[in-house]
């Protein structure tokens, strides 16, 4: 899953608030001071005497967030940056039309703000913190934000019928944690996660797939390697990020990329702007003009990959064209009372990176354990020319940037609310991207046996001599 494509979906929103304020100076002013709301997501951020604030709101609650200040001041275009730690996790701007936009550094596309001429009255006052209250704007978040209810044929209002009975002021935590597992793990979904008490967690899957719990990352990485060494001869293995990184070169004149995380690279967790800094670094190592004009072909396996930011996906991306593309589009739902409504569709694009570039055959190893940012790369990549061959499973299915929320409680939750959709238009969420040619990955026989089917399928059955 991603579950932190960022500090959080909600703390990134909050630094945006922070970016709306002044740095030193109460009385400085900016021009995104006011009150903002989402389209979609259910955020109100408040900009005012130097400080941001962002909420999060349902038709039952406002749960306020957090606080952060102003980074610098605002650019030509009156973009604004926000952040932590003096580093920009954020930025707001005010359009002409007297209307904003902002965006979460480390995802693909901007949400639209809408002014508000005050801060709504429920957000003035204190969310009482008992099993009912918590229960309700539980259930609320998902059925104002959720983007599979009506693909996956969930009766949500049926749920909260079966469930909320249970509920009173007697209810233990641990009894309430078990209701918001019983009732979110019909959905099969990675981005439906739950944080409870004693550091008890849930994360749904999509059925008959597999995720960390089933199979180990370390284990997977290091039978790959002994692979890649014992058999296939390779005697430089190089790692970048604390070994999320990995590049080999293969017999053949091909290339071995593997990414197991797009997120967290550098020294400070959840902070895109290194992250970028660092992959840039990497990628600065592995394309270079000699190896890239000596590959016959490319392998990239994302097929332990949990997700992360999806610009970094993009940052990839752009080392493999010359020519601009379009990744996919996005669009959030932003009508609480229709799930098949949302907002404005967003093009994302990936421009070819400036330094060296390949646009030779790629092979795209992926599997069910190809999460999230995971996927949504492997999205990126299906409109290059000429597009990668897919070898392995189908992917997860959870494409969505996964809003993290907050209970009156203190626990915490995340929920997909975004439909992200192929070049050709094909939505994949739920069913995930299935390969051209499919293979066992990381099951017990083949790391048993010490095989690799999908890194080993011969280039030929994929069309490459």
């Amino acid at each position: 899953m991603r579950p932190s494509l960022r500090a959080t979906v909600v703390a990134v929103l909050a630094t945006v608030l922070s970016a709306c304020a002044a740095p030193n100076s109460s009385d400085r002013t900016s021009p995104v001071d006011g009150v903002w709301r989402t389209d979609g997501y259910g955020w109100i951020i408040t900009v005012r005497n130097g400080r941001a604030e962002t909420f999060d709101t349902t038709s039952v609650s406002c749960v306020p967030n957090q606080t952060l200040t102003q980074l610098d001041g605002p650019g030509p275009d009156g973009t604004v940056q926000f952040g932590k730690k003096n580093v920009a996790v954020e930025t707001v701007r005010r359009a002409p039309n007297g209307q904003g936009g902002m965006r979460l550094l480390g995802t693909a596309a901007d949400i639209d703000l809408v002014r508000l001429p005050e801060l709504p009255t429920a957000c003035t006052r204190t969310t009482p913190d008992n099993p009912l209250t918590n229960f309700d704007i539980f259930w609320a978040t998902f059925a104002e934000n959720y983007n599979s209810t009506v693909r996956k044929n969930i009766d949500w209002n049926a749920l909260r019928a079966q469930y909320r009975p249970m509920v009173n002021a007697e209810t233990t935590p641990n009894e309430l944690y078990q209701i918001f597992v019983d009732m979110i793990k019909p959905f099969g979904d990675a981005h439906a996660f739950i944080q409870g008490p004693d550091g008890n967690s849930f994360a749904g899957k999509r059925p008959g797939t597999r995720d960390q719990n089933d199979v180990s990352r370390r284990d997977a990485t290091q039978a790959v390697d002994k692979h890649l060494r014992r058999d296939l001869g390779v005697t430089d293995i190089q790692t970048f990020a604390g070994g999320k990184i990995t590049y080999a070169d293969l017999p053949g004149r091909r290339g071995y990329l593997r990414i197991t995380a797009f997120e967290d690279y550098g020294t400070d967790d959840n902070l895109y702007p290194e992250s970028s800094a660092v992959l840039a670094q990497a990628l600065d190592s592995v394309f270079t003009q000699a190896r890239i004009s000596a590959w016959r072909g490319l392998v990239i396996d994302v097929r332990f990959n949990s997700g992360g930011d999806d610009e970094l996906g993009l940052q990839l991306a752009r080392r493999l064209t010359n020519t601009p593309y379009t990744a996919y589009t996005k669009q959030a739902r932003n009508d609480p009372n229709d799930p098949t409504r949302h907002g404005r569709l967003r093009t994302v694009t990936v421009t070819p990176n400036t330094g060296p570039r390949y646009t030779g055959p790629v092979r795209l190893l992926t599997s069910d354990l190809t999460v999230s940012a995971g996927e949504t790369f492997t999205e990126a990549m299906l409109g290059r020319t000429p597009a990668p061959s897919r070898v392995g499973m189908a992917t997860q299915g959870v494409f969505s940037d996964d809003m993290t929320r907050k209970l009156p409680n203190g626990w915490s939750f995340t929920v997909g609310n975004e439909d992200y959709l192929a070049p050709d238009g094909q939505n994949y969420e739920g069913a995930g991207i299935p390969p051209s040619i499919q293979t066992p990955v990381f099951t017990q026989a083949e790391l048993a046996q010490h095989r690799d089917s999908a890194l080993d399928t011969p280039w030929t059955e994929l069309g490459v001599q």
